[in-house]
């Protein structure tokens, strides 16, 4: 084997590596995480270029996004990543802790071209599905308290029943 053989190699076995210890971390998080729930509002059903999927806006970021904004607050970088201070509802539901409430939660955000990304914003379903899923209130998400990161496991309904 020629060198640039072995370092292509190498090279490979390192992000094949890097991507299953991701998806390893994301598999603990989905069978022990916390469940919370995102409001959540549908943007846009159909992609003809990806299947059938939903666009995701939560409300929860466009908190974050607005606390930002307010005067006095650091403005953050792209791709940089924080941590947002939550607190949950009796129903498990994240809003923002109120400034001078006891946080109960920290969920890690990140910025991308001026956003608040909490993870994801899309949950693809079968094809022929979508009057099932307009019906979305919440993201079903399993958090881990130690890292802050957040997964989403489902979507549900206005009452939190599974959809």
């Amino acid at each position: 084997m020629t060198a640039t053989r072995i370092l292509i190699a190498i090279g490979a076995l390192l992000v094949l590596g890097a991507v299953n210890f991701s998806i390893v971390g994301k598999e603990r998080i989905k069978r022990g995480g916390e469940v919370i729930y995102l409001d959540l509002a549908p943007v846009d059903p159909r992609s003809l270029i990806q299947g059938d999927y939903m666009t995701l806006r939560f409300r929860l970021a466009d908190e974050i996004r607005a606390s930002l904004r307010a005067p006095g607050a650091e403005r953050p970088r792209e791709g940089e990543r924080r941590f947002a201070d939550i607190a949950l509802d009796p129903r498990r539901v994240a809003s923002l802790a109120k400034p001078g409430t006891a946080a109960t939660h920290k969920l890690r955000y990140r910025i991308r071209r001026e956003a608040v990304w909490l993870g994801t914003n899309a949950y693809f379903f079968e094809e022929g599905r979508e009057e099932r899923y307009a019906r979305a209130r919440y993201g079903e998400f399993r958090l881990d308290r130690e890292s802050g990161e957040a997964v989403l496991v489902g979507l549900r309904d206005d009452s939190l029943r599974p959809l």
